[in-house]
């Protein structure tokens, strides 16, 4: 008989014992994930209690070759479900409100149960990353992040950069996030435990009028001088000045719904890429997000807009913008009206209303910049629809702008 390999001997030795070894939905290699996750090492006997737990540590390599700053802590003996910090893996299949909430947002069958459960675990409650969704809400962040920013800048390829930001904060941003998992009917439980139905969003709450703990705070400045290179380079997605605390760092420490509501939307595409890959996240992204409506002309806060429109127009070699009155009404009233329109020789740049000559000029040159700024192409191909094999579209240029004026 040929020697077996250590893992394989193991999962022998759960089954000979009584033990029900159950791999993860969507895993087709069963001693690999016995390889690779040695903190997985939940097991249900039959011989214990409905409300009770056996925790023994999986026989994967002789312990005295492995250092013991590498070992994972495990608890000895029988542990209910009240002492586990979340959910057993066993409970989502069956929860029905993970069923529910599955169905709810029209996720394909082979999105597993177990991953859709993980995503709403945040650190405050279980600190192990291998229960939690540190690392989903990670992968999902950037993925939001490359998703966005790429629809905005092939579809607005002159949008200035302080617009750009605040656009994709107003897609993906915390507060955009946490509405949209309250649109889509996420519940918060009151209390993380393991004992707590796996479909419901767990987190260590932060008391009403409590002040966040200070590691929850966003930290100082990337650095004393913030500009624009520096927010495109090293700050978030966002711009940010400041530094958003990592997921770890808020491990059993109470947080506000906000925090853990827009973890569990970012855990979740992270989840759908690992598993269903980018097609599919791509469509959920668009379905989801960019499907809502977004006016980025109220976006625009032009100080000296009729400098800006002199500098641009000499900077593309267009002949120096002229405001010229159109239309009046009630000169000598109480409320006047005033309709002044911007030209460049013979092009009318914008128009603008005013109850003053000075506040139709202004209103003019700013409509003539967003005119300018959001401009949209009529063929635009994002650069990661060229990605997934046969689905994927031919390559096309987009067209990239010079930048925005700079005063």
């Amino acid at each position: 008989m040929p020697a077996m390999a250590a893992p394989m001997i193991a999962v022998f030795a759960l089954q000979f014992e009584g033990c029900a070894y159950q791999p993860p939905a969507g895993d087709q290699t069963c001693l690999g994930y016995l390889d690779g996750c040695r903190t997985q090492s939940r097991w249900q006997t039959t011989a214990a209690a409905p409300t009770e737990l056996v925790i023994e540590e999986p026989l994967l390599q002789d312990p005295a070759e492995t250092p013991l700053a590498s070992r994972p802590f495990r608890p000895r003996g029988k542990v209910s479900k009240e002492q586990l910090p979340s959910p057993r893996t066993a409970e989502a299949d069956k929860s029905a409100k993970l069923a529910a909430l599955r169905s709810r947002l029209s996720l394909h069958q082979r999105f597993p149960l177990q991953t859709l459960a993980r995503t709403l675990v945040h650190p405050s409650a279980d600190p192990n990353p291998a229960f939690n969704n540190a690392s989903l809400s990670m992968l999902g962040s950037n993925l939001l992040g490359y998703y966005t920013t790429e629809y905005l800048l092939s579809h607005y390829p002159r949008l200035p950069m302080p617009v750009m930001f605040a656009a994709v904060e107003a897609y993906i941003g915390p507060r955009a996030l946490a509405t949209v998992a309250s649109e889509w009917g996420i519940e918060a439980a009151a209390e993380p435990g393991g004992e707590v139905d796996p479909g419901l969003l767990q987190f260590r709450r932060l008391r009403s009028g409590e002040d966040p703990p200070s590691p929850a705070k966003r930290k100082g400045p990337y650095k004393w001088n913030i500009t624009t290179t520096h927010k495109i380079l090293q700050s978030d997605e966002f711009g940010s000045a400041t530094r958003p605390p990592a997921a770890q760092e808020l491990a059993r420490l109470p947080i506000p719904l906000e925090e853990a509501a827009q973890s569990f939307v970012r855990a979740l595409i992270g989840g759908l890429h690992l598993h269903l890959g980018a097609p599919l996240v791509k469509r959920f992204f668009r379905d989801h997000f960019l499907s809502r409506h977004l006016d980025l002309s109220t976006l625009f806060d032009f100080r000296t807009p009729t400098r800006d429109l002199s500098r641009l127009c000499a900077r593309e070699g267009f002949e120096a913008p002229v405001a010229r009155l159109i239309s009046e009404t009630g000169r000598l009233s109480r409320h006047p009206v005033f309709v002044v329109g911007v030209y460049s020789g013979k092009d009318k740049l914008g128009e603008g209303a005013g109850s003053s000559l000075d506040e139709s000029r202004f209103r003019a040159a700013a409509a003539a910049l967003k005119g300018w700024y959001l401009y949209r192409p009529l063929e635009v191909t994002v650069p990661s629809s060229t990605e997934g094999g046969l689905n994927a579209t031919r390559w096309k240029p987009n067209m990239i702008d010079c930048g925005e004026v700079i005063v």
